[in-house]
């Protein structure tokens, strides 16, 4: 199950270029929560880019989680929302290679490759917020068939989804958990409603109700559906972190474009030391942004490399580099949109400028997936507490 790395540059020079011509200058649009799914979406299946990490043999291009950090950072310098609701189908496809039977992942995995659509995540629930072991939706076996019912609370892409990858526990037994494909088409399956969200509003969140749902059996996936959820969040981790380096990019090249015409005690801005510090602090943030998530990608891309990738990554769960990721490029993004925010002075706080939204956006990377605190907890009791103490 190894992955095909065939970024190049032309790729990425590619990627910039649907960026420029797509979602440049178009900040307003996306803030609007835009209908789903976007021309710009469709578009950039067009372009050959769209699910750009599906494996070769199901039809896709088989780039690297690493190169993915750079495709997404480029992504997100042009809108972030897009960039996020583009790349999250990742965390489904990583369960669906690993633990789908053939049968299942491999038609629905060519057929996103082949009509660039997307996947919905159904894990999220109103009671059980981060805590996913009180999962109250349930699947109860009919048959050659499951049947499942519940209430999912944030679910992004769910409603132009080719497949909802569900979250649920047995309704025979409290300990045993899944993750089951439900095909967006099934009865059952209702739109609650689509979130208001603050930021990254190009993508698209929702609130879904499953009620009597029935698929095969051959629908759940291999093993316990914690540990699948576990082992796709890594990959959509890191690129959620990757979302930040864009945006930080775009608030130093917006800085620099403010500085050029901003004059301070008679001299322009771009001369004032005290400018000059703060720009050199976000250079630095960049970059360190970036190498941490490219060394996060690439550890994940050698367990996916493994000869037994579905085995390695199982055992291997949440991988303390995708925590790592997550939470420091959250936490220095923050530090970025603050030293930008400041730096335009009260049209920093305000909608005349896209330094607003871009501070709305960078918000999402320390909250989505498990906030600062879920992360703390994670890192800790997987890497600080001693091996045989850990629950």
């Amino acid at each position: 199950m190894n992955r095909e790395p065939v970024m190049t540059t032309d790729l990425l020079d590619r990627v910039r270029a649907f960026v420029h011509t797509e979602l440049m200058d178009k900040a307003s649009y996306f803030d609007a929560l835009p209908e789903q799914p976007t021309i710009e979406s469709v578009r950039l299946h067009e372009a050959g880019l769209a699910n750009w990490w599906i494996p070769a043999r199901y039809g896709g291009r088989g780039v690297s989680l690493e190169d993915g950090v750079d495709i997404v950072s480029e992504l997100a310098y042009g809108d972030a929302g897009f960039a996020f609701g583009s790349f999250l189908p990742i965390l489904g496809t990583t369960m669906l290679q690993l633990y789908g039977e053939e049968s299942l992942a491999g038609p629905l995995l060519r057929k996103l490759a082949r009509d660039g659509g997307v996947l919905g995540i159904l894990g999220s629930e109103e009671e059980a917020g981060s805590e996913l072991g009180r999962t109250a939706t349930v699947f109860a076996r009919s048959g050659d068939d499951l049947v499942v019912t519940g209430d999912k609370y944030f679910s992004t892409n769910s409603d132009a989804a080719e497949a909802l990858l569900v979250l649920a526990r047995s309704a025979d037994d409290d300990g045993d958990f899944a993750v089951i494909a439900v095909p967006r088409d099934t009865p059952g399956v209702e739109i609650v409603k689509r979130w208001d969200v603050i930021g990254v509003r190009g993508s698209a969140t929702y609130q879904v109700r499953l009620r009597g749902c029935v698929v095969p059996a051959g629908n759940r996936l291999r093993g316990n559906g914690l540990r699948n959820l576990e082992i796709g969040l890594n990959a959509s981790r890191i690129l959620i972190a990757a979302t930040a380096i864009g945006i930080a990019r775009r608030i130093r090249d917006l800085s620099m474009e403010y500085a050029a015409g901003k004059r301070v005690k008679g001299v322009p801005l771009t001369d004032n030391a005290v400018f000059a510090g703060k720009l050199g602090q976000i250079e630095m943030l960049i970059d360190v942004m970036r190498n941490q998530c490219r060394a996060a990608a690439a550890e994940f891309d050698r367990l996916m490399a493994a000869p037994d990738p579905a085995a390695v990554m199982y055992r291997a769960g949440t991988l303390r580099s995708a925590l790592a990721a997550k939470m420091y490029c959250g936490q220095a993004g923050w530090q970025v949109a603050t030293i930008g925010s400041e730096m335009f002075g009260g049209l920093g706080y305000t909608h005349d400028h896209p330094i607003g939204k871009l501070v709305r956006d960078m918000r999402y990377v320390g909250i989505v997936e498990g906030g600062d605190d879920v992360i703390r907890d994670l890192l800790y009791t997987r890497y600080v507490v001693p091996a045989g103490k850990r629950r």
